[in-house]
């Protein structure tokens, strides 16, 4: 006898024999995981917007991000499935391949991450802990004027943004190639896999 509430257990949306053609949705993208998502976006275009004008602030977004940081390393081996590190090795030998491909609109199919989407998070991870660790480190005694600390907060920020700017046009390219909406997918958690009726 067939278990009907094992789709629904692995995520994907149990669909009645009539609608079987259209679109059905698996999760992908666990509560924790998209919470931390956008909260890491909020506080770096805050972040970004407040230095030397709000210092106060600018200092808490700061922290704020290293928390988020820190969260994200503990989700990377303890989330769910697509939350985890596992394939980002893989997926990074991939990446020079898969965005060549990208020339002629190949972007197969990934239900998490793919190739350049891992790609575009290991760089943010690295860039932001850069940016967020000179900086705590800035307001120290011992490490408070050293130019290389700020420069290299500064420079780290500025990569910040131009990796986040990356990122936005990659979502709506992706988007576009896969007709898929993948900002509401990081709202609801939701990704569409293709039906093979």
């Amino acid at each position: 006898m067939i278990d009907k509430a094992v789709p629904e257990a692995r995520g994907v949306s149990v669909r009645t024999p009539a609608d079987r053609t259209g679109p059905r949705t698996v999760a992908v993208w666990d509560l924790p995981l998209r919470l931390w998502h956008w909260a890491l976006a909020a506080s770096v275009l805050a972040a970004w917007f407040t230095p030397t004008v709000y210092d106060g602030l600018h200092r808490i977004l700061g922290y704020t991000v290293l928390g988020l940081l820190a969260f994200r390393l503990v989700w990377g081996f303890w989330g769910s499935r697509y939350s985890r590190f596992r394939m980002v090795g893989v997926r990074l030998r991939a990446a020079p391949g898969y965005l060549w491909n990208l020339r002629r609109g190949m972007t197969g199919r990934y239900i998490g991450l793919n190739p350049a989407g891992t790609l575009m998070l290991v760089a943010l991870l690295l860039s932001l802990a850069v940016s967020a660790i000179t900086g705590a480190m800035s307001v120290t005694v011992t490490f408070f004027g050293v130019w290389w600390i700020e420069d290299t907060h500064a420079y780290a920020s500025d990569a910040v943004i131009v990796l986040v700017v990356l990122h936005v046009v990659g979502v709506a390219l992706m988007g576009i190639l896969q007709r898929e909406n993948l900002v509401r997918a990081m709202i609801t958690g939701r990704k569409r896999i293709r039906s093979h009726s």
